[in-house]
C-alpha cells in the first residue's frame, strides 16, 4: 500500500522556500550575475541604434564596435559564472532535501513502514528530489530575474516607442490567457507520472526482495507485466506532461512571432510617415528579440514550477508519516550491567484499527537474570511481544514495564541501548561480515569480536574465507548460508552487552552441533542477562528457567517443563510433538 495522498497542506512554494533558505545568500549572487547578464543584454540595442545612426551620418563607428564586442564578452562571461553558482546552489538544495528525508525515514515508526512501499519511499528520496534541481535554477530564480529582466526589457521599449509597445503586450496578453488555461494541467500530469514513478519503483523492489521465489514459481512474465504496466502508465502521464509543456513553449514563442511580424508592421508604417526614424525601428525590434528570451525563461520557469510543486507535495507526504522522536545514541551498557526485569501488565494490541486484536490482555512478569521460553501455536503473539518490547508498536492499552518504568517513559535510543534482538528471519545487510557484526558496536574491540566470533563458531568459517571479516555478504546476506546468518545475528546481538537479550527462533537453521553450542552459549549468557526464547524446539525449551505458554494472543499458563507438562494440556501437547519429531 502506498502512501495515503493529502489534500492539504503548506503551499508548494513555502516548502520550496523551506528548502532554499539556508542557501539564500548563494542563490542571491547567483541570481544578481543573471540580472548583470541581462543588463549588458539590454544596452546592446541601444549601441546598436547609436551604431546605425552613425553609418546614416558618416560618423567613425569604432567606438560603438568596441562597445558592442566588449558588452558581448561580458554578457558570456558573466553569464557562466552565473549558472555555475545556481546549478551548484540547485545540487546543494537537493543534496539538503535527500538527508533530511533520509534522515526522516530512518526515524519512521514501523506501524508508517508497514503502510508504505519501500520502493515509493525510495524513489521519493531519488527521483522526486531530483526534481527540485530544476526547479530552484529554472523556477525560483528563473521566475525571479526572468521577470526583473521582462519589466526591465518592456520598459527600455516604453522609452524607445509607446506606440510599438502597446503593440507587443498586446499580443503577450493574448498569449498569457492560453498559458493560464495550459500550466494547471501540467502539475496535474507531472504529479501522476510521479506517483507513477513510485509504482514502479515500488513493483520493482517487491520482485527483486523476493526473485528467488519469483523465479521458482515461474512468475517472471506475470511480474514482467506488472512492472511494464506501471512503467507504461509513467511514459504516458510524463508524455502528457510534455504535451502541456510543448503547448506552453510554443505558445510563448509564437507569441512572439505574431509580435515581431506586428511590429514590423506597425513600426514600417511609422518609418513611412516619419513618426520614427529606421534606427528607432531597428532598436525596437533588437528589443522584441531580446524579449523572447525573458518570456520563455518566465514561461519554463512557471511550467517547472508545476513539475516541482508535484515532486514537493510527494516528498512532503513522506515527511508527514508518523516518525519516532529524534535522539542522541545512548552509550550501550557496560559489561557489568545489571539484567533488565521485564513485566506485561493487561497488554491489548493490534496492528492497525482494520485488524484484528493479536493480544487480548496479556500478562506476565519476566524477574532480573535467567532464561524465559515463549511457546504456543503459531499466530499466539509470541513474535509481537518482542516488538512491543523494542517499540516498534505501543500497545492500545495495558502496560509494559522494563525495571518498574514503563516503556512510554523511556527514550528509545536508551532503551533500545539495553537490548540485544535477533529477529526471526535473522537480516543481514549488504556490505561486509565486518559491518555486520559492528551493526550495533561499532566501538567494539578486537578482543571482545574474537570472543564473540569464537562463542556463535563463527571463527572457523571466517578462517576459510579468502577476506577474512572483510569478505563482502551480497544483498541481504546471500552469500551466507540460513544458519549462518542466523549466527551473525547472535554474535551481533551479543557484542551490544545486552542487559535483555530477545531470542526470535534464533537456532531454528542451526544443525544439530551448533544449535547445541549455542544453547550452551544462551544458558551462559543467562547468567548475568535477562534472556528471552521464542522457540518450537524442545531441546531449547526445556533448559528455560520459566515458560510462558501463549495462544490465540493470552497467557494460558507459566512455569518450568515438568510443572507445565503436568498442569496444562496445550503445553503437554506442543511438548509430545515435539518428542515426536525428535525421535522421528
Amino acid at each position: 500500500m502506498s502512501i495515503t495522498k493529502s489534500e492539504t497542506g503548506p503551499p508548494a512554494w513555502r516548502l520550496l522556500l523551506g528548502y532554499v533558505r539556508p542557501h539564500r545568500w548563494a542563490l542571491l549572487a547567483g541570481a544578481l550575475l543573471s540580472l548583470v547578464t541581462g543588463a549588458t543584454g539590454l544596452l546592446l540595442p541601444l549601441v546598436a541604434r547609436e551604431l546605425i545612426d552613425d553609418l546614416s551620418h558618416d560618423r567613425t563607428i569604432t567606438g560603438a564596435l568596441v562597445l558592442m564586442s566588449g558588452l558581448v564578452v561580458a554578457n558570456a562571461a558573466v553569464g557562466a559564472l552565473g549558472s555555475y553558482v545556481l546549478r551548484r546552489t540547485a545540487e546543494s538544495v537537493v543534496l539538503g532535501a535527500r538527508r533530511a528525508l533520509s534522515s526522516y525515514l530512518l526515524r519512521l515508526r514501523i506501524t508508517a513502514v508497514d503502510r508504505s512501499e519501500p520502493g515509493d519511499l525510495m524513489a521519493r528520496i531519488t527521483s522526486d528530489t531530483t526534481l527540485l534541481r530544476e526547479v530552484t535554477t529554472d523556477s525560483l530564480v528563473g521566475l525571479g530575474t526572468g521577470g526583473l529582466t521582462l519589466v526591465a526589457t518592456v520598459a527600455m521599449m516604453g522609452l524607445v516607442d509607446p506606440v510599438l509597445l502597446g503593440v507587443t503586450l498586446a499580443v503577450i496578453l493574448a498569449a498569457g490567457t492560453i498559458l493560464g488555461v495550459i500550466v494547471p494541467r501540467i502539475n496535474r500530469a507531472s504529479r501522476q507520472a510521479q506517483d507513477a514513478v513510485g509504482v514502479m519503483g515500488a513493483s520493482l523492489e517487491r520482485i527483486l526482495g523476493a526473485l528467488r521465489t519469483v523465479k521458482a514459481s515461474g512468475a517472471e512474465h506475470r511480474e514482467e507485466r506488472t512492472l511494464h504496466a506501471a512503467a507504461e502508465e509513467s511514459w504516458r502521464q510524463s508524455v502528457r506532461a510534455a504535451k502541456w509543456s510543448a503547448a506552453a513553449g510554443n505558445t510563448a514563442g509564437l507569441a512572439m512571432q505574431i509580435a515581431f511580424i506586428t511590429v514590423l508592421a506597425v513600426g514600417g508604417a511609422r518609418v513611412a510617415t516619419d513618426a520614427i526614424d529606421v534606427g528607432t525601428l531597428v532598436a525596437f525590434l533588437l528589443y522584441v528579440f531580446y524579449l523572447m528570451s525573458p518570456i520563455q525563461q518566465v514561461v519554463g520557469a512557471i511550467t517547472q514550477y508545476q513539475t516541482g510543486a508535484a515532486a514537493l507535495a510527494r516528498i512532503q507526504e513522506a515527511l508527514s508519516l508518523p516518525a519516532e522522536p529524534a535522539s542522541l545514541p545512548s552509550p550501550l551498557p557496560a559489561p557489568s550491567a545489571e539484567p533488565a526485569a521485564l513485566a506485561f501488565d493487561d497488554v491489548r494490541f493490534r496492528y492497525a484499527d482494520d485488524l484484528p486484536y493479536v493480544h487480548h490482555g496479556v500478562t506476565f512478569a519476566v524477574p532480573a537474570q535467567g532464561m524465559t521460553a515463549f511457546v504456543g501455536p503459531s499466530g499466539a503473539g509470541k513474535t509481537t511481544v518482542f516488538s512491543l518490547i523494542e517499540r516498534f508498536y505501543d500497545p492500545e492499552s495495558g502496560t509494559v514495564t522494563l525495571d518498574g518504568r514503563d516503556l512510554a517513559d523511556w527514550e528509545l535510543s536508551q532503551l533500545r541501548s539495553a537490548i540485544g534482538y535477533v529477529e526471526q528471519d535473522a537480516p543481514v545487510l549488504s556490505g561486509s561480515l565486518r559491518d555486520n557484526l559492528l551493526l550495533g558496536n561499532p566501538d567494539a574491540d578486537d578482543d571482545a569480536l574474537t570472543r564473540v566470533l569464537k562463542t556463535t563458531r563463527l571463527d572457523g568459517m571466517i578462517a576459510r574465507l579468502p577476506k577474512g571479516l572483510d569478505t563482502l555478504v551480497g544483498h541481504r546476506g546471500t552469500r551466507l548460508s540460513g544458519g549462518e546468518r542466523q549466527r551473525v545475528a547472535i554474535a551481533r546481538a551479543l557484542l551490544r552487552r545486552p542487559r535483555l537479550l530477545l531470542l526470535d527462533e534464533a537456532t531454528s537453521q542451526l544443525d544439530a552441533v551448533n544449535e547445541a553450542a549455542l544453547r550452551d552459549t544462551v544458558a551462559d549468557v543467562s547468567r548475568t542477562t535477562t534472556v528471552l526464547v521464542v522457540a518450537h524446539r524442545l531441546s531449547t525449551v526445556t533448559m528455560a528457567d520459566r515458560i510462558v505458554v501463549m495462544d490465540a494472543g493470552r497467557v494460558r499458563a507459566v512455569g518450568t517443563h515438568r510443572e507445565l507438562v503436568a498442569a496444562d494440556p496445550l503445553y503437554a501437547e506442543l511438548a509430545a510433538t515435539q518428542f515426536l519429531a525428535t525421535a522421528g
